[in-house]
């Protein structure tokens, strides 16, 4: 396995410097943020541009991939996590549109998977038995619009990986904004779409704070596991105890760097080697006691790639 990093914990610097600086501390490879350039950003660690997919040519991807060959490292994924079932119908074109051309661009660099997100489109009155009706609702969308953007993948030679993260915000609690975050509804969505492309960015510490078992986990969606999220995940006690389970983990849950939190690395490095994978740990860091200038957050990807070393 190797240790890589996402890059949209670096938005201060270029893919130049950023490449320079992970060869120079040895990782493997880089996963490569690709929102749309000129547009504000879209939340914390979104819009970051570190290739611009829209004026990509292959002279240009040519430049891109000779200059990781130089520096002895891989593109392990492009990456765009938008809302491709946004319930404003003009956000949601414009986030399947631009998820395509970071597919286009994928096909051009040679690089085998997009990460990025299902979505979903919420209703903040749900109540009680609507709830499921919401699920079955945003089902019927999944099945107008992802069935198309895989076929367009597999057309490029791209597996899409999903991020299973339900993407909880103020304004759409209690669902989130993405469909498939839970053992049930990822297997509802590959009976849906079974094809061989379409599968998963896998990230345990969304499965820590839900109480949902990452190990068991590996095992059950072992063919589906495309690319490898790293981060951890720790649990605030005391604001867990002031607010429970129903606030669902805005102020007690903690992304933390692997190492720094609740998820058990040994054990989930070997049960991903036992089902066979062995890409890459791409380090996602989300880590608030490490960020807020450049050093910062160098600091935090070292931390991690040096926890991560001791399992791989």
């Amino acid at each position: 396995m190797k240790i890589g990093l996402m890059s949209a914990a670096f938005p201060m610097i270029t893919l130049e410097e950023i490449v320079a600086w992970a060869s120079e501390q040895n990782f493997g490879m880089l996963e490569i943020a690709c929102w749309p350039a000129g547009k504000e950003k879209d939340r914390k660690y979104g819009g970051v541009v570190h290739i611009d997919v829209e004026s990509l040519n292959q002279g240009m991807a040519d430049e891109i991939n000779g200059m990781m060959t130089d520096h002895n490292l891989e593109i392990s994924a492009l990456g765009y996590y938008p809302n491709p079932l946004h319930p404003d119908r003009e956000v949601r074109a414009q986030a399947i549109e631009h998820l395509k051309k970071v597919i286009a661009g994928a096909s051009l660099l040679k690089v085998g998977i997009v990460g990025t997100l299902v979505g979903r489109s919420w209703n903040t009155a749900i109540t009680g038995r609507e709830w499921q009706k919401d699920i079955d609702y945003n089902f019927e969308e999944f099945k107008k619009v992802w069935p198309d953007l895989i076929r367009y993948a597999n057309d490029h030679g791209v597996k899409i990986a999903i991020e299973h993260c339900p993407m909880l915000w103020a304004d759409t609690w209690p669902g989130g904004s993405n469909l498939p975050y839970s053992p049930a509804l990822l297997r509802r969505m590959f009976e849906v779409i079974p094809d061989e492309n379409f599968g998963l960015n896998f990230d345990p510490s969304h499965f820590i704070w839900q109480h949902i078992d990452y190990i068991r986990f590996v095992y059950e969606f072992k063919q589906r596991i495309f690319h490898v999220h790293a981060k951890d995940m720790d649990i605030d006690r005391d604001m867990l105890y002031e607010d429970g389970i129903v606030n669902c983990g805005f102020r007690w849950q903690r992304p933390r760097l692997p190492g720094m939190g609740l998820v058990d690395w040994k054990k989930l490095v070997t049960s991903l080697y036992d089902v066979n994978y062995d890409y890459v740990l791409s380090i996602e860091h989300e880590d608030s006691n490490f960020e807020g200038s450049e050093e910062l957050v160098k600091r935090g990807f070292l931390i991690a790639k040096k926890e991560l070393e001791l399992h791989i």
